[in-house]
């Protein structure tokens, strides 16, 4: 049996999102596996203190700043990547929106274009710029972070759920077209996890108490939890895995 099947070293993973929550524990998880990895998210300090954390440990990081709604700012991110390192192996689409809690009737047009646009189309375009790449080399893996909420339907929550809907069916899109190139696409589906993101469903007690009674584990889940699957997914253990959904919700969806 082998024994790397978790290995990524020589890798380079690209993780958008990635200095707070999942998308850090993903940075830090590959970076323990061997993998490079380029830490991105809107504000350059906390990316620079990510990748200095790592670099710390002993791994292997760099920050580079990007907000994924400006489509201009995806191609410094991936030029930037390939001045320093040639390549992109693992591209992790982590980064997201929610800037509105309420029911899809009342929500704005601006708040509407601005959840698909930077959950959907933003993981499209980037997608598009580093997937050539990986076709070239006849190896590559794509994975986007979703959520529970793509699998259910909310009264406050509907257009963000829509968004990790569609990037379900993007996964499935990308793992057709580039499939005869090696290369993989599947997403991640969080239930809630205890990162900044989802504060406001975790830290009030009552909603807290609410929904690990939902929970099969009787609790939410740690970011580091949803980076093991990202680095199965990345590696030799994932490598017949494709178009795929991971569901990681310690049971909240089979209640």
């Amino acid at each position: 049996m082998p024994t790397n099947l978790f290995d990524l070293s020589g890798k380079v993973a690209v993780i958008t999102g990635s200095s707070r929550g999942i998308g850090k524990a993903i940075a830090e998880a590959m970076a323990a596996h061997g993998a490079k990895v380029v830490i991105s998210s809107r504000k350059e300090l906390a990316c620079k203190e990510v990748a200095f954390s790592i670099r710390a440990a002993g791994g292997d990081a760099i920050a580079i700043p990007c907000n994924i709604s400006h489509l201009n700012q995806l191609d410094d991110l991936v030029r930037g990547t390939l001045n320093q390192w040639g390549r992109i192996d693992i591209l992790v689409c982590n980064a997201a929106v929610n800037p509105y809690f309420g029911p899809m009737a009342t929500i704005s047009e601006e708040a509407y274009d601005k959840i698909m646009g930077t959950n959907v189309k933003s993981n499209l375009w980037l997608c598009n710029k580093v997937l050539p790449g990986m076709a070239e080399r006849s190896d590559g893996v794509v994975v986007i972070v979703s959520s529970i909420g793509g699998l259910k339907g909310h009264d406050k929550l509907g257009v963000y759920g829509l968004s990790k809907a569609a990037d379900f069916q993007l996964a499935r899109n990308l793992a057709i077209e580039w499939g005869r190139h090696n290369i993989r696409a599947n997403c991640i589906a969080p239930g809630i996890i205890r990162t900044d993101f989802a504060r406001a469903l975790w830290e009030d007690p009552q909603i807290h108490r609410r929904v690990v009674e939902t929970y099969a584990l009787g609790r939410i889940g740690e970011p580091e939890e949803v980076a093991g699957v990202a680095v199965m997914l990345a590696g030799r253990a994932g490598r017949f895995i494709t178009g795929q959904t991971i569901v990681v919700d310690g049971g909240a969806t089979i209640r």
